[in-house]
C-alpha cells in the first residue's frame, strides 16, 4: 500500500526508496516482528480465557505431552495477523502474485481455524472431517494454480520447470493445475503433521520461505534469471516482502512457542503457512525445489503414509509412531534435540535448494 508513496520522489529522496523491493521487504519484517511483540502476550491472554481447557492431547500421544494440556492453540491468528497487516502495508497491491498467494493462506487458515474451532469446543481431537477439509483445500488450490497459470508469461505457463536442468520445460498443458493443486494441498498438509513439537514447525517454516523468498526474488529479476541461466517470471520478486513479513511473524510467534510453549500454531497457521509455501512455489515454477527445500516436511507426510500403508497391509508398524518427530520421543530422544537436529536439516536442505539456482 505504501508502495504509492515512491510517486512523490523526484529521485535521490526518501520517497524514492519506497520503489526497493529491499527497502519494503525489510520493512516489512520488522513491522511484522514488532507486531507480533505487541500483541503476542494480549492474544495468548485472550485465548487461555476462552479456551479454559486449551488444545485437546491425544490419549495415544507420547506421555511427555500430557503435561502440555491447558495450553491454548490458535497461535497462528498471530502469525497470521501480522503476516497480512505487513504485507498489505508495503507490497504492492496491483501484483496478481502477492494475491494469489494471500488467497491461499487466507482460504487456509480459515479452514484450519474451523478445525481448531471444533477441537477446542469439543475438546477431542477430530476436528472437522478430514474429507471437507481436503475438499476446501482442492478448491482453493484449484483456483490460485488456474489463476497463477493465467498470469504467468505465455513461454512459461502450463510449463514444469525442472531444476539444474534450466533449459528444460516440461508442458503439461491443463494438466499443471491438477499438478499445482498437488504441490499446494500436499505442502499444507506435510506442515499440519510437522506441527507437532514445540518450535519444531515454524523454524522450518521460515527456513523454506526465507529460501523461496530468495528465488521469487531472483526469477523476477531479469539481470539475475540472464546470468544463472533460470527462467524470468516477471512480477515475483513482490513475494520477497510476503516472505519478509511471514518471518518477522513467525519470529514474534516463536517468542512465545519456544519450549515449554505458551501457545501452539493450531491447525490455524499450520495450514495456512504449508499453503502459502505451495503456492510460492507454484507461482515461482519452483514446485520441484520446493520439494528439496521443505524436505524435512516431505519426510514427515511420507513417515504417516507409510505407517498407516505398512499397518493396513501386514498389521504391524515401520515407525514407533508417526509423524516421525514423535518415533524420536519414542526412542528417548529429548523434545529440544528434536527440534534443533530438525531445524539443522532444515537449513541444510534449504541451502540445497538455493544451489540449485546455480548449478547447470
Amino acid at each position: 500500500m505504501l508502495y504509492w508513496l515512491s510517486s512523490l520522489s523526484e529521485g535521490g529522496d526518501l520517497f524514492n526508496l519506497f520503489r526497493y523491493i529491499t527497502f519494503r521487504a525489510g520493512a516489512a519484517f520488522f513491522t511484522a516482528l514488532i507486531f507480533g511483540f505487541i500483541f503476542g502476550r494480549p492474544l495468548i491472554n485472550y485465548l487461555r480465557r476462552v479456551q479454559k481447557k486449551g488444545q485437546p492431547i491425544r490419549d495415544d500421544g507420547p506421555e511427555g505431552h500430557f503435561v502440555k494440556a491447558g495450553t491454548p492453540t490458535m497461535g497462528g491468528i498471530l502469525i497470521l495477523s501480522a503476516l497480512f497487516f505487513s504485507t498489505l502495508l508495503w507490497a504492492r497491491l496491483d501484483n496478481g502474485y502477492v494475491w494469489i498467494v494471500l488467497l491461499v493462506t487466507t482460504g487456509y487458515a480459515a479452514i484450519g481455524f474451523a478445525d481448531d474451532y471444533a477441537k477446542v469446543s469439543k475438546q477431542n481431537t477430530k476436528g472437522v472431517s478430514g474429507r471437507i477439509r481436503m475438499l476446501l483445500g482442492l478448491a482453493l488450490a484449484f483456483v490460485a494454480s488456474a489463476w497463477a497459470m493465467w498470469l504467468h508469461p505465455a513461454d512459461l505457463s502450463g510449463q514444469l520447470a525442472l531444476p539444474v536442468f534450466k533449459d528444460a520445460l516440461v508442458n503439461l498443458w491443463l494438466f499443471f493445475i491438477p499438478f499445482g493443486m498437488l504441490v499446494i494441498v500436499g505442502s499444507a498438509n506435510a506442515v499440519n503433521l510437522t506441527d507437532g513439537l514445540d518450535g519444531l514447525a515454524i523454524m522450518p517454516v521460515m527456513i523454506a520461505a526465507g529460501t523461496l523468498g530468495v528465488i521469487a526474488y531472483t526469477v523476477g529479476r531479469v539481470d539475475f534469471t540472464t546470468y544463472l541461466g533460470v527462467h524470468h517470471v516477471p512480477g515475483t520478486g513482490e513475494i520477497l516482502i510476503f516472505v519478509s513479513a511471514l518471518i518477522g511473524g513467525g519470529l514474534g510467534f516463536l517468542w512465545y512457542n519456544a519450549p515449554p510453549a505458551a501457545v501452539f500454531m493450531g491447525d490455524t497457521g499450520s495450514l495456512a503457512l504449508g499453503g502459502a509455501l505451495g503456492a510460492i512455489a507454484v507461482v515461482t515454477k519452483h514446485e520441484i525445489v520446493l520439494a528439496i527445500v521443505g524436505g524435512l516436511f516431505v519426510v514427515e507426510a511420507l513417515s504417516v503414509i507409510i505407517q498407516v500403508a505398512y499397518f493396513k497391509r501386514t498389521g504391524r508398524r515401520v515407525f514407533l509412531m508417526a509423524p516421525i518427530h514423535h518415533h524420536f520421543e519414542k526412542k528417548g530422544w529429548g523434545e529440544a534435540q528434536i527440534v534443533i537436529r530438525f531445524w539443522i536439516i532444515a537449513l541444510i536442505l534449504a541451502l540445497i535448494g538455493l544451489a540449485t539456482l546455480k548449478l547447470r
